[in-house]
């Protein structure tokens, strides 16, 4: 369990909150590069971290996100005018560049003119692996800038989606890191599900978890000792402070043979009860099908999730549309889709869970020492000190799945797998 006070440090993301300080530390994927498509198109809102902030590309192809309110009267800069290297109030017409700068202000005579003194608060932004990226920290405090294996490979090797998920971002991650869950929640009946690596989560449901510290937050193996034979499952997971996880996975082409890829989330806190979901994965040899992608997308495609809202079909107003004769005879939860299944079990704890009831077991040390690396991590920036993983010490790492002979401890099989470029 965990104590009110701490589930609460943990919780909220607002400015000057201490999650919401840690938070800022570090870099935060905010948009797909495509939603702003091109130079001086329209402006979009969006929130993160309890702030409403415009998004536009400027004339030269710049990103600049700044806050969402006009410093003169404080209406909203999304209606502004995206035009001449800047976004323009269309209330009085001030006009801001990328960098928060107003650089003009047509109502006030020449002699009153004060815009030399006008600043909107603006974060700075780059653009990797097809992803627009933010920094609300502190200058000086600047990490480097992201740089996940997925964001290295070239567009036809990888894909990434997003969602809204309505809870807090911690119930979210701590779904993500559980290992264990996919056993059940994502279990399909028959021979649907039996092939390949999937098919031995089914097999084998029980698993004991080694959790490993490392600079940018841990490493562990989910170990998995199958029926009637001498050998276990492995799978391993990373987890990257302070929201993101990356595991390992094997993509069923054509029912014959299997594509090795490798899959994460990044959990972004809109606010203390919402979350944006950012889904991704990317291959290392062939590129991705169009098939595998829709494969890949199931439940968090166009179909599912409205593309310009990020809003999925299947949420608490509908029960996640459950459909309860497909959880008889097809799979575990009825519902469509592994991340609505991951999203309608996290959003039903209700938008902040009480930890403080909980009861868990050894399955759920991933959960425990993330905790505890979070709070440790808020104690750190509060001190003035830099947390974990507010580095680069993530550039080289890569999750694996594979069966090993019982005797065979995954460190050793594994280890040299798990990092790239590893001797």
């Amino acid at each position: 369990m965990l104590s009110t006070r701490d589930n609460e440090r943990l919780t909220r993301v607002g400015p000057g909150t201490p999650m919401g300080e840690l938070m800022r530390r570090y870099w935060q994927p905010v948009l797909v590069s495509h939603e702003l498509p091109h130079p001086d198109c329209d402006p979009l809102r969006l929130r993160i971290l309890g702030e409403d902030l415009v998004a536009f590309r400027d004339t030269s192809g710049r990103v600049g996100l700044m806050s969402e309110w006009c410093p003169h009267r404080l209406t909203s800069l999304w209606l502004g005018r995206n035009e001449e290297n800047g976004i323009r109030c269309v209330y009085h017409g001030w006009k801001f560049d990328v960098d928060g700068t107003c650089v003009d202000m047509p109502n006030e005579p020449e002699q009153y003119d004060f815009s030399r003194k006008v600043r909107i608060t603006a974060y700075p932004t780059v653009e990797i692996g097809g992803i627009i990226w933010t920094y609300m920290g502190p200058k000086e405090q600047t990490p480097p800038e992201p740089s996940f294996e997925f964001t290295r490979q070239p567009q036809t090797h990888r894909h990434a989606s997003k969602v809204i998920e309505e809870c807090n971002w911690l119930q979210a991650l701590e779904g993500g890191i559980d290992s264990v869950h996919s056993s059940f929640l994502h279990r399909k009946f028959g021979t649907g599900g039996a092939g390949g690596l999937d098919g031995l989560r089914a097999k084998a449901t029980a698993s004991k978890l080694d959790v490993e510290p490392t600079d940018y937050g841990y490493r562990y193996g989910s170990v998995r000792p199958l029926p009637g034979e001498d050998a276990n499952y492995v799978r391993t997971y990373h987890y990257v402070m302070p929201h993101v996880q990356i595991r390992a996975a094997q993509l069923n082409n054509d029912g014959s043979w299997f594509k090795f890829k490798i899959a994460g989330h990044h959990w972004v806190p809109m606010d203390d009860e919402t979350t944006m979901v950012w889904n991704w994965f990317y291959t290392l040899d062939e590129p991705l099908t169009q098939a595998e992608r829709d494969e890949l997308a199931t439940g968090n495609g166009p179909d599912d999730v409205d593309q310009t809202t990020w809003r999925s079909l299947r949420n608490p107003r509908n029960n996640w549309l459950i459909d309860r004769e497909t959880q008889r005879t097809d799979t575990f939860t009825g519902i469509k889709g592994i991340n609505a299944q991951d999203r309608a079990v996290q959003e039903a704890m209700k938008p902040i869970v009480d930890r403080s009831q909980e009861h868990l077991g050894q399955t759920d040390r991933a959960v425990i020492i993330a905790r505890k690396m979070l709070l440790e991590a808020v104690r750190m920036v509060e001190d003035g000190g830099t947390p974990r993983g507010a580095n680069d010490a993530y550039y080289h790492i890569r999750a694996i799945e594979e069966v090993l002979p019982g005797s065979v401890r995954w460190q050793d099989a594994l280890m040299q797998k798990m990092y790239v470029g590893a001797a």
